[in-house]
């Protein structure tokens, strides 16, 4: 799963995705400039064996059979990002080499650098096509200048006469095709964060709509199983304590009545909680500094046995943030968040909270840990009431964090990386209220 705390990471799969469609890609341009170079030549009588000819053919080659190497690699590459990185930076001294040929500042291909910045924009993570627009415009800079100074000649390139010795033109040339890069590679930069951030947030609420769905099924059945079972626990805890009360102390009958009384008390909490789950409190909804409000839970846990000497606790907060929500509700899924990290946690960790705004006052509350992490097959389950990998516990406090959330219209879901931790986040929505702290 991925979280949403703005960060631009890209996913793995998606990635690989991504990167297949690249290879399509590019060999559906070297298909193309084969045809065309094949076209043109015939069309304007010339052999298909003349220098530019043969390199244009050379150059669709080598990058078919390069895209047939990534395809054949593709899944077996851990470091996506860098194989991407990798792919593009060589792409751009491919299109350099086929403005080379093809006239070089008079070229009709120097517009392929704009959609490798656009290409670069969309696989790799923010900042990612401004180094591919950088080192495009460094390339096409040398290029230029190897032609003011008459060594494509030399090359086998062609030489543009009008640029010989204009080192005017030859400026402005590279002023306008960098600016024109770096443009492109702003604009399409921010265009594919928001686009990247917007399919993430959909993802995250379409898997949290399909567990709301299956949560309300199972809170009419828990319900109704908590009501049959709540009265008649009621009289046995009832009875159980007039008996004790007739009993004399120390007898053995009277620790068996206080191990029920016990057990009945254990018993009575996770009646409440099936309660809580299948329906939360309402509570009474206050204005509230959520970034105050966290800081007070945090102290608290602080000073928790399950935290004291072995879990650090971090916080990276933004400005003051202002919330509609109950104090009781808040606390709660902060509390069993922060518990349910720490239990991931075998020795010393730490437990780190940010909190982010969007310009929309969508909150975005992320609580990670270093913990141990969920293990992939148990990932779409963790939210379902009873599951626990623990061996004490009923398994609702997720649900009931859940179920909190959902009833403010919020959102939670989870990133998790085996033996490195886990993220939840919490995409809540700020009040109208602002703060002039």
């Amino acid at each position: 799963m991925k979280n949403l705390t703005g960060a631009d990471t890209v996913d793995a799969a998606d990635m690989e995705k991504r990167l297949g469609w690249l290879i399509v890609f590019r060999v559906s341009f070297a298909t193309i400039l084969t045809l065309s170079t094949l076209v043109y030549s015939a069309g304007e009588h010339l052999s298909s064996t003349e220098h530019p000819f043969v390199v244009l053919y050379s150059i669709s080659a080598l990058l078919v059979v390069l895209s047939l190497g990534y395809a054949l690699v593709l899944r077996r590459v851990r470091r996506k990002v860098m194989f991407a990185y990798g792919q593009i930076l060589l792409d751009s001294f491919f299109i350099t080499t086929l403005i080379f040929v093809t006239g070089s500042s008079e070229s009709i291909f120097t517009f392929l650098y704009l959609v490798g910045i656009i290409g670069a924009s969309m696989l790799l993570p923010r900042g990612g096509s401004m180094v591919i627009a950088a080192c495009s415009s460094v390339q096409y800079a040398v290029l230029v200048f190897f032609e003011n100074q008459g060594m494509l000649g030399f090359l086998g390139g062609q030489t543009s006469v009008s640029m010989m010795a204009d080192w005017p033109q030859m400026v402005y040339r590279v002023v306008i095709i960098a600016s024109a890069c770096l443009a492109v590679a702003f604009l399409s930069g921010i265009l594919a964060f928001q686009a990247r951030r917007a399919h993430r947030d959909l993802g995250v609420v379409e898997r949290h709509l399909k567990r709301v769905e299956r949560m309300a099924a199972m809170g009419e059945m828990v319900a109704g199983m908590a009501h049959e079972i709540k009265n008649p626990l009621a009289s046995i805890s009832g009875s159980i304590q007039l008996l004790a009360e007739n009993t004399e102390p120390g007898s053995p009958n009277l620790r068996l009545m206080q191990i029920v009384l016990r057990e009945t008390q254990r018993l009575s909490a996770i009646v409440t909680d099936f309660l809580l789950f299948a329906k939360p409190k309402s509570g009474t909804v206050k204005e509230m500094r959520l970034d105050l409000a966290i800081g007070e839970v945090v102290s608290l846990f602080r000073l928790d046995p399950i935290c004291v000497g072995r879990i650090e606790v971090n916080l990276k907060l933004d400005s003051p943030v202002w919330i509609a929500m109950d104090p009781g509700h808040l606390k709660q899924v902060l509390w069993n968040l922060l518990k349910n990290g720490a239990e991931a946690i075998e020795k010393t960790g730490t437990l780190t909270i940010r909190m982010a705004v969007t310009r929309t006052d969508r909150i975005h509350l992320t609580i990670s840990d270093t913990g141990c992490g969920i293990k992939e097959t148990d990932q779409e389950t963790v939210f379902d009431p009873f599951f626990t990998t623990k061996p004490s516990g009923s398994g609702l406090g997720l649900s009931i964090v859940h179920r909190i959330i959902d009833s403010y219209q919020g959102v939670i879901d989870l990133e998790t990386s085996p033996g490195k931790g886990t993220t939840f986040t919490l995409i809540l929505m700020g009040s109208s209220q602002k703060s002039s702290v």
